[in-house]
């Protein structure tokens, strides 16, 4: 294991106690910012979302989303944003097979890739800028206001790649008349501690306001390295072969994050503000560890490096990483990813109407190395065999304005129009150790496989420019139309070369010290450049309808659409130098994806808004669907693989999404959650292998039930109180990637039943608290992340397994 930097612990817990001991003395009134779940008389609070880029009643939106507020974020303690979609229906989150990475599905699509190109069908917004990156989306809960999960495309108001979906996080503001702190502090199993704070300073009352926000994250990690391998076969001479032999056991696949956010917001005047944030993230977390599960006849299984876990193993304990530090890996600094951004919305208020403003800049930085197989290390006189790792490594950088205005023109006619833009550069480099196959064929001309990196580097810019306007035309009180359309130009411009050894590039004279280095634009030879674009309309139409006081009635239709995408394995196991044209073809981008979706819903508040019920039934047809295919391919005689993207599916998925809060008696509130959704492909002919079929193959990432039952109880207890709070949550089996070998090979994330819980004891106006967590009780062993690698080796990573942690809490302030 790397070094993990415990010397930073003693100094976060006193900032914690030196936050704890601030003089101020009242409670702030950010709490009261959120949406309620309660009202004072009893019945359930009304819930603001912005889902149509203005602040409207959620149940009297016609659009299907979710909102979750920070009481429901902050008493179910969840780890990160993708722990949040138990509580929305149909929303599925996993992680990305050997990467802390986000891996998000909304009815029928999602993305299970690291594909740097590949923008996610459903996309992640944190203040209206959009997180292009699935590596940096499974954020911090910690200071945020609200999440909306807005279900199926989304045409118009959010119209970029979001085929399946939009994540819409907004962060709390600083308050312009108090001064506040808050600051958490938690203690839990496999050695994980978190200290989260937030100050909020007035520096002109009314008008400027700061607020800081600091957070660091730290474990052991779950696993252990235990896996086994040999005794090891080898088709070749080798030093390696009848080795055999175990991991160290140590634990590994800790994290160490830090993130901090500050923000300064001014409002001179009622008609403007202006909120400036930076945003830092620098996680140097162990590198992904997961668990070989090859199956016979597999190669790593025949070289005898590909054990499983063994019958009645805890997979957690079997796991496997390398930890190689030479051969331009460097594992032991683990997966570094920095971020730096700045953001500035604006709003001015103009009578009509308001004019808002989002501009953006964001750096991101990522070293990625891995053991993929998941196995632990072969050694011999102090060379590590490294069966496949590989690092990652990738810079991006993220331009974003959008500007648009929300009228209020007093009659039964109102408009959102605006533009958007974003540019972003992004340069990525993959070194790959493909020690394998020192087993079974001669060395390469440089060296032994083990010993000379493999390099393959490519790089993108690209543009995206939208016009989108959207009307609502208040026929009656009653009748609501909405129609808005939307038209993109996306433009891409690819950078590849085919895959050369480390000497190629240098002529054999060294190595290089970092991978970035190989990038495209230091090493031109053999460089071709290829360019994609697409023009698209995008709309939507929605007819609401306020049946009753009570009950809203809607139906939409909508379109949306996920621009082509380059791919950055493209050039992989090809000869330096090998026909252009062939290499052209086979970098060319995918066409664009489809989505025409079609619901309705009905929207109810019953028994004097004791329950909140609202339910949603869809249908979505997808077009020109860019899958994933792990396409077979042979080099020197021995089997491969090559991860493809083609368009070569039609798809339908439809399905139902329920949800319903209530408040039975003062101080208990339950919440339900139930999705169902069922697809089938219409269309699913490869071109490479042609005319392979899979018409017949389930649909990846599509759980068929989602459900998941929350109750909170709050019992006064003199100037005290304690909450209780419970939620259990079911995820039905659903494919994870597709074998286009056998269907034996496909990989699954199993279905998972799992219990959290918590008991928060406060005072009473919640300025301290002591809260003890509890997540996965039954300790369940479930997949997040699994694949199958062609006839080489298939993997998973596990959901962690029980958790029990302490937290201890402080909020308060002054006016």
């Amino acid at each position: 294991m790397k070094d993990r930097n415990r010397h930073a612990l003693p100094a976060l817990w006193v900032l914690a106690a030196a936050l704890a001991s601030s003089p101020a003395a009242a409670q702030t009134d950010e709490a009261s910012q959120a949406a309620p779940e309660a009202s004072s008389d009893g019945g359930l609070g009304e819930i603001v979302v912005t889902a149509t880029r203005r602040a409207t009643n959620l149940q009297d939106t016609p659009v299907a989303v979710s909102a979750l507020d920070a009481n429901l974020i902050e008493r179910s303690a969840p780890r990160d944003l993708g722990e949040l979609a138990a509580f929305v229906p149909n929303f599925s989150a996993a992680t990305v097979t050997n990467f802390n990475a986000a891996s998000f599905a909304i009815r029928g699509v999602g993305q299970n890739s690291i594909i740097v190109y590949f923008e996610p069908p459903v996309a992640v917004l944190v203040d209206d800028f959009v997180v292009s990156s699935v590596q940096t989306q499974l954020l911090d809960t910690f200071d945020i206001e609200q999440v909306e999960v807005l279900r199926g495309p989304q045409g118009t108001l959010f119209g970029k790649n979001t085929t399946g979906g939009a994540v819409t996080v907004r962060t709390k503001r600083p308050d312009l008349d108090s001064v506040g702190v808050e600051g958490r502090v938690m203690y839990g199993s496999y050695g994980t501690t978190r200290i989260q704070a937030a100050a909020n300073v007035p520096i002109i009352p009314g008008q400027l306001a700061f607020r800081g926000v600091v957070g660091y994250e730290y474990s052991d990690g779950y696993y252990k390295n235990g896996a086994c391998y040999g005794p090891v076969v080898a088709f070749v001479p080798s030093k390696f072969a009848g080795a055999e032999g175990c991991g160290d056991n140590e634990n590994v696949g800790g994290k160490d994050v830090w993130n901090a956010r500050a923000k300064l917001l001014w409002e001179p005047s009622p008609a403007f503000s202006a909120l400036l944030q930076y945003e830092w993230i620098r996680d140097t977390s162990e590198s992904v560890p997961g668990v070989n599960e090859s199956l016979p006849g597999q190669l790593f299984d025949v070289l005898g490096v590909g054990a499983a876990t063994p019958p009645g193993g805890d997979p957690l304990d079997y796991a496997g990483i390398s930890n190689r530090n030479d051969a331009l890996l460097f594992m032991e600094k683990g997966h570094r990813i920095s971020v730096d951004g700045a953001y500035l919305n604006m709003d001015l208020d103009v009578g009509l109407g308001t004019f808002t403003s989002v501009s953006g800049y964001r750096k991101q930085e990522s070293r990625l190395p891995s053991t993929y197989p998941n196995q632990a290390p072969i050694a011999d006189d102090g060379e590590i065999l490294s069966l496949f790792d590989a690092s990652r490594d990738d810079d991006r950088t993220t331009w974003q304005q959008e500007l648009r205005f929300a009228s209020n023109l007093s009659g039964p006619f109102d408009f959102v129009a605006g533009g958007f833009y974003q540019k972003e550069k992004i340069d990525f480099c993959v070194n790959q150790i493909l020690g394998f196959q020192d087993l079974v064929s001669p060395p390469t001309p440089y060296g032994t496989w083990n010993q000379t990196p493999y390099i393959l580097c490519n790089a993108q810019k690209s543009r995206s420019v939208a016009a989108f306007a959207e009307g609502t035309y208040n026929f009656t009180d009653q009748l609501t139309l909405t129609v808005g359309a939307r038209y993109t130009w996306e433009h891409k411009r690819w950078y590849g070369r085919q895959q050369v050894f480390i000497p190629q590039l240098t002529g054999g004279a060294g190595g290089i010290n970092e991978t970035l280095d190989a990038s495209v634009f230091n090493y031109s030879q053999g460089v071709l450049q290829i360019v994609d674009k697409a023009n698209e309309p995008t709309y939507r139409a929605s007819l609401g309808w306020q049946a009753t006081d009570d009950v809203f009635l809607y139906g939409t239709y909508s379109r949306g659409f996920k621009a082509g995408a380059f791919n950055d394995q493209i050039g992989g196991f090809a000869p330096f130098g090998a026909d252009e044209a062939a290499f052209r073809e086979a970098a060319s981008a995918t066409r664009p994806e489809k989505a025409d979706s079609y619901e309705i819903g009905i929207k109810s508040e019953l028994l004097d808004r004791r329950l909140r019920f609202n339910l949603t039934g869809f249908w979505v047809d997808y077009s020109d669907l860019q899958k994933q295919i792990v396409v077979p391919i042979e080099v020197n005689g021995l089997p491969f693989q090559l991860t493809r993207f083609f368009n070569a599916a039609s798809a339908t998925v439809k399905g139902i999404e329920a949800e319903a809060t209530a408040v039975p008696v003062d101080g208990l509130t339950l919440r339900a959650v139930l999705g169902y959704q069922d697809g089938k492909y219409n269309d699913y002919v490869t071109p490479i292998p042609a005319g392979y079929d899979l018409t017949t193959a389930p649909l990846d990432r599509l759980p068929k039930w989602q459900w998941t039952l929350d109750g909170t109880y709050e019992i006064p207890m003199g100037g005290l109180k304690m909450l209780l709070n419970g939620n259990v949550a079911y995820t039905a089996r659903n494919l994870s990637t597709q074998s286009i070998a056998a269907s034996s090979e496909n990989t699954y994330l199993n279905a998972r039943t799992l219990v959290n819980a918590s008991i928060t004891l406060s005072d009473v106006d919640d300025e301290y608290y002591v809260r003890v967590i509890g997540r996965n009780l039954t300790d369940k062993r479930y997949a997040i992340g699994s694949q199958v690698v062609g006839g080489l080796w298939a993997n998973s990573q596990y959901g962690p397994p029980r958790f029990v942690g302490v937290e201890a809490g402080v909020r308060f302030g002054s006016r």
